[in-house]
């Protein structure tokens, strides 16, 4: 009896455009209740974090791919007074649902942290 051979289940990762996925990631976060903006990465550091224009959002989202899929990670802002973690889940749910509407099941990964807290409307 021969042994059987088994397929290989690799899938390939279908390129997409980056600045799309950052793009729908960024106005999914925009629109989620107690989100004030986006927040560079390197600004975490700097003690003045500086709120990012909706022209700028490439700075606060960072796509990643892997052999898995693409991986989104979102710096944000949370406005001051809101439950941090119930903000950032909510945001995290409202990201994963809007990408995987737009590309597909190609994500591995939704990552959303909170770099900042704010007034709202400062």
């Amino acid at each position: 009896m021969k042994p059987i051979k088994k397929k290989s289940a690799k899938k390939s990762l279908p390129e997409l455009p980056v600045a799309e996925i950052a793009k729908v990631a960024a106005d999914a976060a925009l629109a989620s209740y107690g989100i004030v903006g986006l927040v560079a990465r390197t600004s975490l550091l700097d003690a003045a974090r500086e709120i990012l224009r909706l022209e700028d959002f490439e700075q606060g989202i960072y796509v990643r791919s892997s052999a898995k899929g693409y991986a989104i990670d979102a710096y944000v802002c949370c406005a001051d007074g809101v439950k941090i973690p119930e903000v950032l889940s909510e945001t995290q749910k409202r990201i994963a649902y809007e990408e995987e509407k737009a590309f597909g099941a190609v994500f591995s990964a939704f990552n959303v942290y909170c770099a900042d807290v704010k007034e709202k409307g400062k």
